[in-house]
């Protein structure tokens, strides 16, 4: 569905994205698009909540001196188990009494929401920039409790909190089901093959890897790889743009600063209308 006017006018825009679909193609239908809605990925619960258990048991019984958030969802999923555990004013005092790392503002928003703050964030939401946080921090027989999500077991954060004395304790409370048709999944990659796609905008990686799995399971490798090469590709953030470029891809435009989806279509308007190149929002 396309606007009236705008910028985007005339621009089919691939949205590969499931939580918030309506609202990030909704942003650039404003704007004149024909967005092309894709949901590559779903957020659930776990199947079996115990690990999620586990850790917040840990928290309540033995305590972390520091906890590292790497995304929002994860400490809302947790929040979700301390509920059912009839726990959650006790876990937000035991998360209130330790030094809260986060990734970037995601996990900020949702800390806010239990009414607690961070104690330091990355200076860059990736991996690379929580280590650096850490190693600016002693953390000498501190227990680091450390939420990481779906797919990444995130070794290389794990032994950096190790090097700095630390004892990781870590938790993945979520997982991801993709959640879409492999019949769209198809279209998209044939449509970014034919030419037929303007830009293909990815808020997550996993969609990157959904694409990519389902091109690989259906022969239509070669069509991805062609789809990559000639479609422009919007990035959120820099942890998507390095799924992106794992992929075979090259990013036009992804925001400076401020990884949201706002940002990240004002930045596909500035590239459009102000030429190509790397731009803040």
């Amino acid at each position: 569905m396309a606007g009236q006017g705008g910028d985007l006018a005339g621009k089919r825009i691939l949205v590969p994205e499931s939580r918030d679909l309506d609202l990030f193609a909704g942003m650039m239908e404003q704007h004149g698009a024909e967005t092309i809605r894709c949901p590559m990925v779903k957020i659930l619960d776990l199947d079996d909540p115990a690990p999620a258990r586990a850790w917040l048991e840990r928290l309540l019984t033995e305590g972390f001196d520091d906890i590292v958030l790497l995304t929002g969802e994860g400490l809302r999923r947790l929040m979700t188990v301390a509920r059912a555990m009839e726990r959650e004013a006790d876990v937000v005092a035991a998360i209130g009494r330790a030094r809260v790392f986060v990734r970037g503002p995601k996990p900020v928003k949702a800390l806010r929401e239990i009414g607690c703050a961070p104690y330091k964030s990355a200076p860059a939401p990736t991996t690379d920039g929580v280590i650096a946080m850490l190693g600016e921090e002693d953390l000498t027989g501190r227990r680091v409790g450390i939420q990481l999500y779906p797919d990444n077991p995130n070794e290389p954060l794990l032994e950096a909190v190790r090097a700095r004395g630390g004892d990781p304790v870590a938790v993945t409370p979520y997982r991801y089901a993709n959640d879409s048709e492999t019949g769209a999944v198809q279209s998209a990659i044939r449509d970014m093959a034919d030419g037929r796609i303007d830009f293909v905008a990815f808020t997550a990686s996993p969609q990157v890897r959904r694409l990519h799995e389902v091109a690989e399971a259906c022969g239509l490798g070669d069509a991805f790889r062609q789809g990559f090469a000639r479609t422009r590709i919007a990035a959120v953030g820099p942890v998507v743009a390095e799924a992106v470029e794992a992929a075979g891809g090259t990013v036009a435009v992804s925001p400076e600063s401020t990884f949201h989806m706002k940002p990240l279509v004002n930045a596909i308007r500035r590239l459009l209308t102000e030429g190509e190149g790397r731009i803040s929002p």
